[in-house]
């Protein structure tokens, strides 16, 4: 009778060890002519959230970058046109601090010192036709000091990165 227990119990072990060990598939956004992969988002540099659940802030950030990026690139492709790209790495503006219990959780420091980063891959397809591709690593040295219409909007410098990436780096070659 032991014994029953025993396999039953090194089943159910090897059955969640199993579980742990299968890869969770990719997020993918997609909005009007954007469709974004993140890839392996557990390794990117830094994408912590201090007060909601880590999985919900990731889908919000996500969706919301996807949401921003298709604004920018409706004005920027030619009709017809889609941006496909794989996000490898994010570091958002800022770095995450301990309270040592002041706060239930840690706070974002946002300064000069800590600017957003970016790696990614990317092509702009007009149908099946890829017009140009290329693997990008986009930082903004300066994001403290833009003059924005977007103050207090969420993930603004984050955004304000890939839309000037967009206007200086896609739009020329267009």
């Amino acid at each position: 009778m032991n014994v029953k227990y025993l396999l039953l119990a090194s089943a159910l072990t090897c059955q969640v060890a199993l579980a742990e060990d299968a890869p969770e598939p990719n997020p993918q956004t997609e909005v009007g002519v954007v469709k974004i992969e993140w890839q392996n988002p557990k390794e990117f540099r830094d994408i912590k959230t201090s007060a909601e659940l880590q999985s919900r802030f990731e889908n919000r950030l996500f969706e919301t970058l996807t949401k921003n990026i298709n604004k920018q690139a409706e004005k920027t492709l030619k009709p017809g046109q889609t941006l496909h790209m794989q996000v490898t790495d994010i570091d958002l503006a800022g770095d995450m601090r301990p309270t040592f219990g002041a706060t239930p959780g840690d706070l974002r420091i946002v300064k000069d010192l800590y600017p957003p980063r970016a790696t990614f891959s990317y092509s702009v397809k007009e149908g099946d036709n890829v017009v140009i591709a290329g693997d990008e690593k986009i930082t903004d040295m300066s994001f403290m000091h833009h003059s924005s219409r977007m103050r207090d909007r969420p993930f603004q410098y984050e955004t304000r990165l890939f839309v000037e990436w967009l206007q200086k780096t896609v739009e020329p070659q267009l």
